[in-house]
């Protein structure tokens, strides 16, 4: 049987007019990062499916991830018998933000960051020294804003997610960081806290122990705590190495990313 088609990525918002009319906004995203035969057709269907569902205007927004500089679909057409359709599209080529790298990095728009992420993950993919020195100027770049702190947390993550390194070389990044947080005072936590939580449970788990594993867990959390708290979480992770609770450990280990204070994870096992 043929398979479905995935859902298009659609956003709406109600809006009001002056004279108090309701105004609906449709925005349908692709977001394409190869060149794929067949793409504005695919636009096409998508744009006419929502506007089939919903009844409304649609504007239909393309983002071009890929390498090729001179792929830049930007429309639809086809004609029989005299029955003709033209369907154009806006697109954004990052490709084309390759050169501003300057200008990526002083911007304060978050959706900069992550262009800047995309970009040097391909031009470093067999470069992992460049990739290492990205990672940690990106990170570190992150300060330079007036971000929330759970902002600052999503765009850590993304980062990490789009400069993959070795547990090694992510080590490098890491201690590098580690002396960032120190000299600016800012901790929050990191990719690399969850790196050290996942180790640390995956230490337990290879001991096949219900004490190895909570052993394991404690030396993540410890670890967590202090980069993210700093000294503020000293006792904190005396108490949490007093616990022998595989499930409270769990829940702890699930929440030092979300916590605002050491209050809200001492709570956990106090409660």
């Amino acid at each position: 049987m043929p398979r479905p088609d995935p859902e298009p990525w659609t956003c709406c918002s109600a809006f009001w007019r002056r004279s108090g009319e309701e105004q609906w906004v449709l925005i349908h995203i692709e977001v394409q990062s190869q060149r794929v035969e067949g793409f504005p057709g695919r636009v096409h269907h998508y744009h006419f499916r929502i506007v089939d569902r919903y009844g409304r205007p649609v504007a239909s927004l393309v983002i071009l991830a890929d390498d090729e500089p001179r792929w830049r679909p930007g429309s639809y057409t086809y004609d029989l018998w005299g029955c003709r359709g033209e369907f154009h599209y806006p697109t954004v080529k990052l490709l084309d933000f390759a050169d501003r790298v300057d200008e990526l990095e002083k911007s304060d728009n978050p959706f900069a960051v992550v262009v800047l992420a995309h970009l040097k993950a391909r031009e470093t993919a067999n470069d992992p020294g460049r990739r290492i020195n990205w990672k940690v100027r990106l990170l570190k770049g992150l300060r330079e804003r007036n971000w929330k702190a759970d902002d600052v947390r999503q765009l850590l993550r993304t980062i990490d997610w789009f400069l993959k390194l070795s547990q090694e070389q992510n080590q490098i990044v890491r201690q590098a960081i580690e002396a960032d947080e120190k000299e600016k005072n800012m901790p929050y936590i990191s990719s690399f806290e969850q790196i050290a939580m996942e180790k640390g449970e995956a230490r337990g788990e290879e001991r096949g122990e219900a004490r190895g594993e909570a052993r394991g867990l404690k030396e993540g959390i410890a670890l967590a705590l202090k980069l993210k708290f700093g000294d503020a979480a000293h006792q904190l992770a005396a108490e949490v190495r007093q616990i022998d609770d595989l499930e409270t450990l769990r829940r702890v280990t699930a929440s030092v990313e979300t916590a605002v204070t050491v209050e809200d994870l001492r709570r956990i096992w106090a409660d």
